[in-house]
Parts: C-alpha cells; structure tokens; sequence
C-alpha cells in the first residue's frame, strides 16, 4: 500500500519505517509506549518543515509583498482547510492505519485527521532525505493553491474583526460551548458575539470553530 503512495511523493524511503510511523493513527499506537508509536511527533515536526518550505516559496514568488501579507498567505496555505483536500487527493486516507472500529466511523476521511496525516509524511520524509526531498513534495502537491490567490486571502476571524474596529464596534469575543466526542476525534462548538448579535460554529479543534462561527455571523450581515 505504501509503496504506491511513495510513488506519489517522488521519495523512496531509506527507512520504511519512517513511513509506517507517519500513518499511524493515534487510535493504533500502543498505549504501553505511551502513544510514542503514533503520528503525533512527526506530525509535529512536519508541520514546521511545511511552514519553512512554504515561507521559502512565498518570499521567492512575492518579492514585493510586505510580512504581514506573507503571513496571510502562510496561514492559508499551511491550514487544514488546503491540506486535508491535498492528502485526500495523495490517497493518506487509505494508507492509514487506524483500528477497524475506527475505521467504520469514518475516522479517516476526518479534515484533521488527513491534515495531521500530511504533515507526519512531510516530517518523514525531511527525516529520510532531508530538505530537499521535503521541498520538493510541497512544491508539487502545493503548486494548486500556491497558483489559486492573486491577493493575499483574509479569514473569516480577520474579516469580522476588521468590520467592527472599522465602525468603533470593538473586538469579537468568543466562547467555547461544548466539546463533545471522543479524544482523537473532537467536535468544539464556539459562539462569536459582536455588535450585539451570536452566531456559533462547529470545528475539529478550537480553531477551525472559531472560522466556523465568524463565518456564520458574517452571513447575516445585510448585504
């Protein structure tokens, strides 16, 4: 099975192993290691392998952007928004390793989990080829969305909080509702309340709730 998906990236591993490593889920590591057989760290350290490589990018293909819209770009291609659709379409969700029961649930097709997924590889591969493999995974499985924005993108968090600070409005505050479901795979429900008027969002983390629900009070603002 990973053999076709080491066909995708251009990388053949030194160490399988690596790989292996890189699409367990944490729901088929092994408790008495203390969960140290999961993705999780190589999640971690290709979530920064990523950034690099995409800062790098971004600098070459902007030369006349400021940093503040660099970052604006940074932050849209580096979320799970753009990864998790780029994993889809590299087959991780296949490639998974998850328990079967799991497997049932839908577990793999989860944004999170195929974003963390993606960014486990890429941590994988700089371990077995170093930078330059790394790269040049993320400039071919990232060349569409790098291509798709001629303006730096605003999120939906930005765009609120710029609509009220622009009529004297104050800050958006947002409250976390509830968190339901089981550990490795959460469902957050935050409530944005600006200018006198909630709306609330459901997301895989806090984070992605948060979009979730500016998104939605943005909706209602008469057009």
């Amino acid at each position: 099975m990973t053999g076709g998906l080491q066909e995708r990236l251009g990388h053949r591993f030194r160490d399988p192993g690596l790989l292996d490593h890189a699409l367990t889920h944490r729901s088929a590591a092994d408790p008495r290691r203390r969960m140290l057989d999961s993705n999780e760290r190589l999640e971690f350290l290709g979530d920064r392998v990523l950034g690099l490589c995409i800062a790098e990018w971004l600098a070459e293909r902007f030369p006349q952007e400021r940093e503040g819209d660099l970052g604006k770009r940074l932050a849209t291609l580096c979320s799970q928004d753009v990864i998790a659709p780029i994993a889809e379409g590299m087959g991780l969700a296949a490639a998974l390793r998850v328990p079967p029961s799991e497997g049932r649930t839908g577990l793999r097709a989860r944004a999170t989990v195929l974003a963390d997924a993606l960014e486990a590889v890429l941590g994988a591969v700089y371990l077995d080829g170093g930078l330059e493999a790394a790269r040049a995974v993320v400039r071919r499985e990232w060349a569409g969305a790098m291509a798709v924005d001629a303006k730096p993108p605003v999120s939906a968090k930005n765009r609120l909080q710029e609509w009220t600070l622009g009529r004297g409005l104050g800050l958006p505050e947002y409250t976390a509702v509830s968190t339901s479901g089981p550990s490795h795979a959460p469902v957050f429900v935050v409530r944005v309340t600006a200018a006198g008027r909630s709306a609330e969002g459901m997301g895989e983390n806090k984070r992605a709730a948060e979009q979730a629900a500016a998104e939605a009070w943005l909706l209602g603002i008469p057009t």
